[in-house]
């Protein structure tokens, strides 16, 4: 249906591989400025420095510029919904998100993939991966056809699944960290196919990286410069092959990158200018700042809607002869018109889930940089002697939250708590001598998580991206998707031709 971002990546990182094999140990790449021993040299230790060419985009992602903004309510509130989200100036740094929500078919091809490879020993994996299509349900209205079809016949390939719960959510985002990167390490020659792989005999970047997976090496296995070495060894992130992990996006990412605010930058950066600091307004719907739901240019989309939403009660899609969103339930990935960032139905179609952990109140505690509730700091868990134990009977290795004595040892000034769980940190629960203890006071608790955005089946006030809701983790719904995000690392231009901060003259060159 669309380019394929990957092959390109693919090649760009083979590319890269030339250029690190063929440079010269004289370049300033190959020499240390600290010590004057050249890299990549046998001869001398054996330091291996490739030349990388900077981050490349994965599959079904596009590049979202990162930068200030003003997080929170765009729309007036209506009278039952709370005050939860007032505005505050954050940062949030550059990420790639995906173009559009998870369909069926891409959710499919992850239940097929643990049926093949666990469903004769661990069924209850496949089944617990499985959208409750019950969610289509409701008591008095017959959606039957949906509970039945929607998730698995091929007429919904390309509608975004739903009824996939938080945690399904974030074990698919892993699952697909390792397709995404053991198919790099296939088409760049470190490993070959292995399509019987099951059980513990499964590829993960993480057992792959701490050597606990050797799959069949192919005949491009990296060549170990370590004299005292193996000659061959997998590779690590300092090669600058693998790619960081698909996630769930913070709440905080969400917004900025539905809001486009690229679009109201009235002298955007260009090779021959810098851009302007200023962004002229804030806008209250993905598309634009004007408020209005339909296209407005003089040409054959006028008047068109611009998302799937539900325009008062019990219109879902307009009249026959005249369909306003053309929609009655969730749309293809692919309808209405992207936003600046190239990101599709971030308003409409369906809710999505984010990675923060809810709370109404306490904004004012949380970071003004990378915004962000739910930390759960966890590590490797290891054996006596310090080495990482050995992976599951899954293929996985094994995790475990960090101690309270482990949280005192790291002595950072920025966690004022020895707890590991932070998700209810500085909620205002003490000072309030209030609990959130679901099904007590509240309906809120730790595992209580922000959905983001309108689904086909709400009012256009919740398209704007600064409202916000809750589910517990372990609820779904016939109006709840998601879709995913990557780190950017290094500079946070996207086209790898600049490096983080300004340089001037003799600096440009050492770039």
């Amino acid at each position: 249906m669309k380019r394929n971002l990957f092959g390109v990546g693919i090649l760009c990182i083979g590319a890269a591989t030339i250029l690190s094999s063929c440079s010269s140990n004289k370049s300033a790449h190959g020499v240390s400025e600290k010590t004057g021993w050249n890299y990549n040299d046998p001869k001398l230790g054996g330091f291996d420095v490739p030349n990388y060419p900077g981050q490349q985009t994965g599959p079904g992602l596009t590049f979202v510029e990162g930068g200030r903004f003003t997080m929170g309510q765009t729309e007036d509130d209506l009278p039952t919904v709370e005050r939860n989200n007032h505005l505050r100036t954050v940062s949030v740094s550059s990420f790639y998100m995906d173009e559009t929500e998870v369909a069926n078919v891409h959710y499919r091809e992850y239940t097929y993939w643990l049926q093949r490879a666990y469903g004769n020993d661990y069924p209850e994996m496949v089944a617990k991966s499985l959208p409750d299509s019950t969610g289509w349900r409701n008591a008095l209205a017959y959606n039957e056809p949906m509970v039945q079809y929607y998730f698995r016949h091929a007429a919904f390939n390309f509608f975004p699944v739903v009824c996939v719960n938080w945690n399904q959510a974030n074990q698919y985002c892993k699952w697909r960290s390792d397709r995404v990167n053991e198919y790099i390490l296939i088409k760049n020659g470190m490993l070959k196919k292995n399509p019987t792989q099951t059980g513990e005999d499964v590829f993960t970047e993480d057992t792959y990286i701490a050597g606990q997976y050797d799959g069949t090496p192919g005949k491009g296995k990296k060549k170990d410069l370590d004299p005292n070495g193996a000659g061959k060894r997998n590779l690590n992130y300092s090669d600058g092959y693998l790619l960081p992990d698909y996630r769930l996006p913070t709440e905080a990412e969400w917004e900025y990158a539905a809001l486009g605010l690229i679009a109201n930058n009235p002298e955007p950066e260009t090779k021959r200018r810098r851009g302007e600091e200023v962004i002229t307004e804030r806008n209250t719907y993905p598309w634009g700042a004007k408020n209005t739901t339909r296209y407005g240019l003089r040409n054959e989309y006028q008047g068109e809607f611009l998302g799937n939403f539900k325009r008062g009660q019990g219109d879902a899609m307009g009249v026959a002869g005249g369909l306003n969103d053309n929609a009655d339930i969730p749309a293809p990935i692919y309808s209405y018109k992207p936003n600046a960032f190239g990101l599709y139905n971030m308003a409409g179609n369906v809710s999505e889930w984010t990675l923060d952990t809810y709370r109404p109140t306490s904004h004012q505690d949380v970071s003004d940089f990378r915004p962000f509730r739910g930390n759960v700091y966890e590590e490797s868990k290891k054996v006596e002697d310090g080495s990482l134990d050995d992976k599951d009977s899954i293929g996985r290795l094994e995790t475990k939250p960090m101690t309270s004595e482990e949280m005192m040892k790291k002595q950072n000034p920025n966690l004022f708590s020895r707890s590991s769980d932070l998700r209810n940190y500085s909620d205002g629960d003490s000072a309030s001598q209030f609990t959130y203890n679901y099904g007590n006071a509240t309906l809120v608790n730790d595992d209580s998580k922000v959905i983001k955005g309108a689904s086909w089946n709400d009012r256009a006030y919740w398209m704007s991206p600064g409202t916000r809701r809750f589910m517990d983790a372990n609820q779904s719904s016939s109006t709840v998707g998601f879709r995913c995000v990557m780190d950017r690392l290094g500079s946070p231009n996207g086209d790898n031709k600049e490096t983080s901060g300004n340089h001037f003259g003799k600096d440009k060159k050492r770039k």
